[in-house]
């Protein structure tokens, strides 16, 4: 269930045990692992693992499974963070954005702010033609944007995909 409390969503939480949580940790940590395998990892049955598994997918807790790949070796090398300001605060400019940011499969992420910028997006291209391509012929031009700041990647000192899971409890 989902609350919005002051224009910012707050979603419920659900009671977790020890073996929910081994389980997340270990289905964050390989999510190609059989019920079997992950029974053994976290000492339940597979039929148990199962079912917790499934309750966890039906509560919206686990909301899919991906591969983890390697963006250089796609040629995909360049990693940017671009902060976007509208040209006004509304409704409409709002949808406009979310709208481009859902188009455009480059944008990673993006985060709405407080401060300085509207928006975060973390950008992913093959080069720097790339981005110069997707600032000036796609971002730039778009209706809701006034203005950008963008910031490119020098090296990643970390790249973590998973979250912060607390230990087994």
């Amino acid at each position: 269930m989902v609350h919005a409390k002051g224009g910012v969503q707050m979603h419920e939480t659900i009671d977790l045990d020890g073996f929910d949580w081994r389980l997340l940790a270990a289905l964050q940590d390989d999510a190609s692992l059989t019920n079997a395998a992950l029974a053994e990892r976290i000492g339940l049955s597979a039929s148990q693992v199962s079912r917790r598994r499934q309750r966890l997918e039906a509560a919206g807790v686990i909301r899919g499974y991906r591969a983890d790949l390697d963006a250089p070796r796609l040629g995909l090398g360049v990693t940017v963070f671009i902060h976007v300001a509208l040209n006004a605060h509304s409704r409409d400019n709002a949808r406009r954005l979310r709208d481009l940011v859902h188009l455009t499969p480059a944008i990673l992420e993006a985060h709405a702010l407080t401060g300085e910028a509207d928006y975060l997006m973390k950008v992913m291209v093959g080069d720097l033609r790339e981005l110069s391509q997707l600032v000036n012929d796609v971002l730039l031009p778009h209706e809701a944007i006034a203005r950008l700041r963008s910031e490119i990647v020098l090296e990643t000192l970390k790249d973590a995909s998973g979250l912060p899971l607390p230990g087994p409890g």
